[in-house]
């Protein structure tokens, strides 16, 4: 429906978080999980290519999903509403939830993404780009419930509110699979930062 090369020619000036990168890593992840669980992989394949088009724009997930139903005109309408509705329901935080297996595809590998060593890249990447510091307090002593504001939101800080939650609400149990180990590796990262910031290690 759409390729890698024509779908590049959408993104631009996006941070280094959200650059086409991270489509690409996007797009294998959810081809890896959509051949496991059987989804249909072109719209699985197009929805990924095109989750992030409208990136800087408010609820970029609907106006994403506008977009692209603009974009694959003269594609089966069905199967256009699909890949739409793929787009549509890829935001954990707000949209409709993903009802098709070709969705749940999709908004795992987006999730996926945020986990594991990319996870922590992308995590100090976003810091450094907003002015935050890259650490200000121990995990043990973040209060869930409390975010700070402003430059003492860090990396961590973000792990504990956000990213920490990521792997209790994928879809798929290929992407859960993934999930364990993804997040196992960046819990350890911050434990590790800990030590090393308040030399212990």
């Amino acid at each position: 429906m759409i390729t890698v090369e024509q779908a590049q020619a959408l993104y631009c000036g996006a941070d280094a978080a959200h650059a086409f990168d991270h489509v690409l890593r996007v797009l294998r992840l959810a081809e890896r999980i959509a051949q496991a669980e059987g989804a249909d992989l072109e719209i699985v394949r197009a929805a990924a290519l095109l989750h992030d088009i409208a990136r800087h724009e408010p609820d970029h997930h609907l106006r994403g999903a506008e977009e692209a139903r603009r974009l694959l005109q003269g594609h089966p309408a069905e199967r256009v509403e699909a890949v739409c509705h793929a787009i549509a329901a890829h935001r954990f935080r707000r949209g409709p939830p993903p009802a098709t297996l070709e969705a749940q595809c999709l908004f795992d590998a987006d999730k996926l993404d945020a986990l594991g060593a990319i996870g922590v890249a992308r995590a100090v990447a976003y810091a450094a780009a907003h002015g935050h510091r890259l650490w200000s307090q121990p995990l043990d002593e973040i209060n869930p419930a409390a975010a700070p504001e402003g430059a003492d939101y860090s990396p961590s800080h973000e792990f504990v509110f956000k990213l920490s939650r990521l792997q209790g609400l994928l879809f798929t149990e290929t992407a859960r699979r993934i999930a364990t180990d993804r997040h196992r590796a960046m819990e350890a990262f911050f434990r590790r930062l800990d030590d090393e910031v308040l030399g212990r290690a």
